[in-house]
Parts: C-alpha cells; structure tokens; sequence
C-alpha cells in the first residue's frame, strides 16, 4: 500500500513535467520557417533547361548521372530511349520519336531567425519527343532531311518530410517544393544531313544535325513557377561498321566504332557545367535476321568514353534495328 501511495504522490508531477515538454515542443514547432534568396523559381526554371537535353534526340546526352561533391548522391541523373528511321525510298517520310526521365535534386535552406536548416527535395521529370521528317535526295548516298518536333514534358516535385525536422513553413515557394507540378511542350524543329555509304564489307553513316525546341509551361504549372526555354543543339555522329571475321547465328559478327560530338546552344549551355560532350565508342553487332521471332535484325552493344568541359564518364549503349 505504500508503494501505490508513492505513486500515486508522484503522477501530478509526472504529468506537470510532461505538460510542460508539450508546451516546449508546440512552441518550438510554432517557428515559421520561410526559404532563404528565393531560388525556387530560378532552380524551377532551370528544370525546362534540363529538359532541353532530354527533348533532343541525342546520343551524348541520353544517359548522364552527375554526383553531387558533398554527398556522392547523384544530383542530376538523365536517361533517354529513343530512335528514328526513314519508312523507305519510295516513300522517305523519316520518324522519330523519343522518351526520357530526369531526376534533379536540388537542397534549399529554410530559416527562422537564428536557426536554419536545409530542405532536400527531388524533381522528377517524363518527357516524350516526335519528329516527322521527309528525305530529298542530293546524290544516291546523301540526303537533306527537314524535320518538324513536338514534345511533352511533366515535372514534380517530392518533398523529402522524413529526412528532416522544421517547424511549419511558410510561402507560396513551400507549397510548390511540397506538391508542385511543371508541365511543358515544345515546337520546333531540326534540319539534317544524313550520308550512308554502304559496301558489303563495310558501311559509313555520318549525320550533321541541328536542333531547335521551344519549350514552355503550360497548364495547371504551379504559379511559383512558369518560364520559357530554348533546346537548341549541334550534333555530328558518325559511325562505322565491318566484319570481324567472325559469325553467330549463321551471320557475319561486326565491329562497330562511333564518334559523336554535341555543342549545346540554348538554355541548357553551362547549366550543369559544360557546353558540349564528346562521344567515342567501340562494340560489336549481331546480326539475327536468320532467327527473328520479334523482327529484330540487328542487335548492337556499344561501350562508350565520354567528355566535355569539367566532366567525362563511361556508359554502355545497347540498340536494336527492325
């Protein structure tokens, strides 16, 4: 009986003291917390740049992932999967078509007076890109092909709650890095010159090509964010193919080597550091045209070195041709 009485002594306290460390943690959560410099728009703006690498066709910039210094986590990570073709010569519409995904993960510093603390967030980017095209033939190998591009693109955002603690933030900015949403099209075009030099031993095919998208927000577009952005990209790729010597699958195996050099011209020059990218490849070619339940003919693999200013990386491209 004397230990319940005990007890029951000590509960009031017990509950002042608990009384007292809610009154504490309510007025600590209390703070309004509002984002430093306002670089919400710019950041957001910056996403139709980086969508600008993704709407264009482009070998060099289909996969990139670039680590962020202080984390090692990938701040910016690109992949595209795309591919294009003329229908045939009697008929030489060219289509295109390509989807990409970006992730971009920018941190932002909210404050309270004294206290700051960052703000992790990831935008995640889908973006589709078509092209319709048609060849006129200068000599029997090389042709001038006009293309018109259309392209859609949608961004959110997703506020990492779990990764820190703040108090309650305020702003039409907060709202945007909470649940905010980008949408965004393109129109524009590319022009092309496309020679194919083709041996039975080997084949040449070199491509000069310049790109010019428009891209703006359109839609339910948060209010905090709305801009315009120009894809525009110079891209020489070349590649050469011939037999190893070698067969698979009652077929000659090839070699393949490639070269391809983008310079960025638009809005996504310098926005991650360089303005252009280098491309060397080398890899091997299948050919399954004897055994093709899916109407693949070709099969490609392609290891490829890659460069520009400030930045270089490895990549392994793998293609089929129809």
């Amino acid at each position: 009986m004397k230990g319940t009485g005990t007890g029951r002594r000590r509960l009031p306290a017990l509950f002042g003291l608990a009384a007292g460390l809610f009154a504490f943690s309510a007025g600590a959560f209390a703070q309004q917390f509002h984002l430093l410099e306002n670089r919400v728009r710019d950041r957001a703006n910056g996403i139709l740049a980086l969508m600008a690498y993704s709407v264009v066709p482009d070998l060099t910039s289909s996969n990139l992932s670039i680590k962020n210094a202080q984390t090692e986590n990938p701040s910016v990570f690109m992949t595209q999967l795309g591919g294009g073709d003329t229908m045939s010569k009697s008929f030489p519409i060219y289509l295109e078509g390509a989807i990409a995904y970006s992730r971009y993960d920018p941190t932002f510093i909210a404050s309270a007076g004294a206290d700051a603390r960052r703000v992790p967030t990831r935008w995640n980017t889908l973006t589709g890109t078509g092209g319709v095209g048609w060849d006129f033939p200068i000599t029997d190998e090389l042709v001038l092909r006009p293309i018109f591009d259309f392209a859609l693109g949608k961004m959110a955002t997703d506020l990492k709650v779990a990764e820190f603690a703040l108090g309650r933030i305020t702003g039409r900015d907060f709202d945007f890095l909470k649940d905010g949403t980008m949408n965004a099209y393109g129109l524009g075009g590319a022009l092309m010159l496309d020679w194919e030099h083709v041996r039975e031993e080997y084949l040449v095919d070199v491509e000069l090509r310049y790109t010019d998208i428009r891209l703006r927000t359109f839609g339910n577009t948060s209010e905090a964010v709305q801009g315009e952005s120009s894809a525009r990209t110079a891209n020489l790729y070349a590649r050469y193919r011939a037999p190893t010597g070698l067969y698979a699958l009652d077929r000659p195996l090839r070699y393949v080597l490639e070269l391809s050099h983008s310079r960025y011209l638009g809005s996504q020059a310098d926005i991650l550091g360089f303005d252009y990218l280098t491309s060397l490849g080398a890899g091997l070619e299948l050919d399954t045209s004897a055994f093709n339940p899916l109407y693949v003919t070709r099969a490609r693999a392609v290891l490829r070195y890659m460069f520009g200013n400030n930045v270089s990386g490895t990549s392994l491209g793998l293609a089929v041709s129809f």
